[in-house]
């Protein structure tokens, strides 16, 4: 089974404890592997391979807008979440070899691919940048960590958000490839209840649950 836990609008430090509580939880088997959807306030992540140079304005500056800054375990660089992005983070476990992270990542970006085809977008996998790509540029990330092969963190998802906070900063280190969204790429808002349906059935396709 796959477990779905939609928790709407939920601050990053209460998803963050969410995700590490499940965690404990999937790796002594109590439970099953469970795909947590949410929404943030605004918010930047910095992961384990940060890059300060790609912070592009001052935290303080930032701050005083309105965001917070989170350091955290998964892997890649800086990264923004908020309203109107779908933030995916799966507790999934995994196979304990190298190459079960590698199909694990390939899973994630295949089943937002289809999901988008869904949606009439042709998305596609990057020869040299994880996550998910369209002619008009990035429009999901992804970054996982793993703790005894059980996964957290996850995906980040552009639906209806606006993309201006990420100028502020050089996403997941890429500055040649402009972010863009669902709704800038189809010129319409999307129903993100619809759309969170159509996530966690490609997720259930993907991962052959």
């Amino acid at each position: 089974m796959i477990e779905l836990l939609d928790v709407g609008f939920t601050p990053y430090l209460k998803a963050w404890e969410l995700q590490k509580k499940l965690l404990e939880r999937r790796i002594n088997e109590e439970i099953a592997d469970t795909l947590i959807l949410v929404e943030h306030d605004p918010v930047f992540t910095l992961g384990k391979n940060r890059d300060w140079n790609n912070l592009l304005f001052p935290m303080e500056t930032l701050k005083n807008r309105g965001f917070s800054f989170f350091k955290i375990e998964r892997g890649g660089d800086i990264t923004y979440h908020g309203p109107g992005q779908l933030v995916g983070y799966p507790i999934f476990k995994i196979k304990n070899s190298l190459a079960g992270v590698k199909d694990f990542v390939r899973r994630v970006e295949e089943a937002l691919i289809l999901t988008l085809k869904d949606y009439g977008i042709e998305a596609y996998r990057h020869i040299q940048y994880t996550g998910v790509f369209t002619a008009k540029g990035k429009i999901a990330s992804i970054g996982i960590a793993f703790k005894k092969w059980v996964s957290f963190h996850g995906f980040a998802l552009n639906v209806n958000n606006d993309l201006t906070p990420f100028n502020y900063i050089i996403p997941c280190g890429i500055s040649n490839i402009p972010m863009t969204s669902m709704r800038a790429v189809l010129g319409k808002e999307i129903d993100m209840e619809n759309l969170k349906k159509t996530v966690y059935e490609k997720f259930v396709e993907v991962f052959r649950f």
